[in-house]
């Protein structure tokens, strides 16, 4: 009992935001990138969410090496969060 053996795996359910917007992250980039998007990876030991400040979009990283589409509008604020890269190459 005290292991967790018996626990019963639930759904995993998608997050949304107040306004709807969604975002999640990438299991594998397509090989036809987005052009108006930018991706970021996160090298942080944990998950992290982030809240994008121009386009309102929460940003989901769920374990580190996640790579996540980000909206444009959001790019530069992004790149001065500590434990995000820009992606230069997919």
């Amino acid at each position: 009992m005290c292991c967790g053996a018996n626990r019963t795996i639930l759904p995993q359910t998608r997050a949304s935001t107040r306004t709807g917007k969604e975002v999640r992250s990438a299991p594998a980039p397509s090989t036809v990138p987005r052009t108006n998007v930018a991706y970021f990876e996160y090298t942080g030991r944990t998950a992290m969410t982030v809240l994008g400040p121009i386009s309102g979009l929460r940003y989901r990283f769920p374990s580190p090496g996640s790579r996540v589409a980000v909206d444009l509008r959001d790019r530069a604020r992004l790149a001065d969060i500590p434990n995000l890269s820009p992606v230069r190459s997919l």
